[in-house]
């Protein structure tokens, strides 16, 4: 274990307690002090709205307490409520609760006092699962190019996204349903307010997310909610058509609200019934639900469209011209799928009259197994062709965009994984591989992060992924659609290999023959 990785668990073990010549800086509600370590200053676990709990459960975020004197920031604060699963590849380092609206800032040491590029993570995790705690998630490698980077918690599971009429009736037209979203919109509120005493450039603020991350990056791309409040954006595998994490209507959100209150034995839609749904204990709320058992739960809705927080599929809302005009830099992984179960012929009677085509493109040789050709055909429709579509969209809309497809393989995984599993490049944006592999590691993957984390940080900078020493990112143009390919034999700009392939799933996703 080298230095670095023994930083990073030394810090989650400091005690609460701060030297007085560490890092200041004010927020509108009181003074931060935080830590320096190997030239980054963090400041974590600032609360950056008031806890949901109680009376405040689904609710819009209120502003947080104020305090006086001196706050310690030196540890996380708690994760949103959720049922951690096994095998996740960012395990939290707190112990979830549902006070838990807090964010952790890192900047160059020395950096108050300047104006940095701000880049602002949001986690993936579907919706249920994840936080701001996990190792590989640590911003101290990105704030060394010269940026300030801000991680915020939102509202998970039940807790952040739920519907039924009792809310719909108190919130009499206000937000209502998407809390999570909510959160992350307080969260830039926060950034717009208070990043400039940490050395950060409120007028130059970057989001970026993954997964449900990267779905909520498109989201806020096309809610009038968050207008103003970001000036670039990047969506890792946040597809943008309804097919990575299928959002319901308001009505059947309400419905799906109606029965979870059922099933925990309250009935009605007025005061009562919400009195006693903000009652539940939170454990009953969180019960089995994660990653692992999403796909068979009947009362969660997840995100819900037709509200003002997602007002529609957000694909749909940018090829209408509903998007905030930003420079996005858009991509996924190259193996970013996983089989959802059946035979190799019910993988393909998917595309309906398509299937013999499809069965050439992504069967040549009729050989593949099915949870092969499941893989490849699940990520293109989730993740990889969703972002060629939201490239198009955007770029439409004159914007500059970038494409990238992450292909590169952790160096002693490649005899296991044919390609990039979904999640696989997070390691290497942040430059953490050693906490993701271990032991595994070898000297190409350490190479490696350094160079894509300055693809993300100087687009954050600049509009432009052009890092010094590699090829710049080619702008994306609707009829010239190349892209940068992050390979095992590094960055290469290259028309997409699997345009075929996406050209089929985008007739199938459209409905056209």
């Amino acid at each position: 274990m080298n230095a670095r990785a023994l930083i990073l668990i030394a810090l989650l073990a400091v005690p609460n307690a701060v030297a007085a010549d560490a890092p200041l800086a004010r927020t509108e509600a009181g003074a931060v002090r935080g830590l320096t370590a190997d030239g980054v200053d963090r400041f974590l676990g600032i609360p950056f709205a008031a806890p949901p709990v109680g009376d405040l459960r689904w609710r819009p975020p209120a502003p947080a307490a104020a305090w006086s004197g001196e706050r310690p920031a030196i540890t996380y604060g708690a994760d949103c409520a959720q049922k951690p699963f096994i095998g996740d590849d960012a395990p939290l380092a707190t112990i979830p609760a549902e006070d838990c609206l807090f964010l952790n800032v890192w900047r160059p040491a020395g950096a108050a006092g300047k104006s940095l590029p701000v880049m602002v993570w949001i986690h993936g995790g579907g919706f249920v699962n994840g936080g701001t705690s996990p190792a590989i998630y640590d911003g101290s490698q990105m704030a060394r190019d010269g940026v300030v980077v801000v991680s915020a918690n939102h509202r998970l599971g039940r807790f952040g996204f739920f519907a039924h009429p009792a809310l719909t009736a108190e919130a009499a037209g206000g937000p209502t349903v998407n809390f999570g979203f909510m959160d992350q919109i307080a969260a830039l509120r926060w950034v717009a307010a208070n990043i400039a005493s940490f050395g950060g450039d409120p007028s130059n603020v970057t989001i970026f997310g993954e997964s449900a991350g990267g779905e909520s990056v498109n989201v806020l791309l096309t809610t009038p909610l968050a207008a103003g409040l970001f000036h670039k954006a990047i969506a890792m595998s946040g597809g943008g058509r309804n097919t990575l994490l299928p959002s319901p209507g308001f009505k059947e959100g309400e419905a799906i609200g109606t029965l979870f209150a059922r099933n925990q034995g309250i009935e009605g839609s007025g005061p009562e019934a919400l009195a006693a749904l903000r009652a539940l204990p939170a454990e009953r709320l969180v019960g089995n639900l994660n990653l692992a058992t999403l796909g068979g739960t009947k009362d969660y809705s997840g995100p819900v469209m037709g509200v003002q927080s997602m007002p529609d599929e957000p694909l749909a809302l940018m090829r209408a011209g509903k998007a905030a005009r930003v420079p996005y830099m858009v991509g996924a992984t190259s193996d970013d799928g996983w089989h959802e179960g059946g035979s190799k012929e019910d993988v393909l009677s998917r595309f309906g009259p398509l299937r013999e085509e499809a069965a050439r493109i992504y069967d040549p040789n009729g050989t593949d197994t099915a949870e092969k050709v499941g893989h490849r055909v699940s990520g293109d429709a989730i993740f990889i062709e969703p972002a060629r579509a939201t490239a198009r969209a955007m770029a439409t809309l004159g914007v500059p965009v970038y494409h990238y497809r992450f292909s590169y393989v952790a160096e002693r995984m490649r005899d296991r994984w044919p390609g990039t599993p979904h999640a696989k490049e997070l390691p290497f944006v942040f430059d953490h591989v050693l906490p993701r592999y271990g032991s595994r590691t070898t000297s190409a993957d350490l190479a490696m992060a350094p160079r894509l984390r300055a693809y993300w940080t100087h687009f954050a900078k600049t509009g432009v992924p052009a890092p010094a020493g590699d090829p710049a990112a080619p702008l994306f143009t609707v009829g010239q659609e190349k892209l940068i390919d992050f390979s095992n034999d590094g960055p290469v700009v290259t028309p997409d290999p699997l345009r075929a392939r996406l050209d089929l799933t985008e007739r199938r996703l459209d409905g056209r023959p």
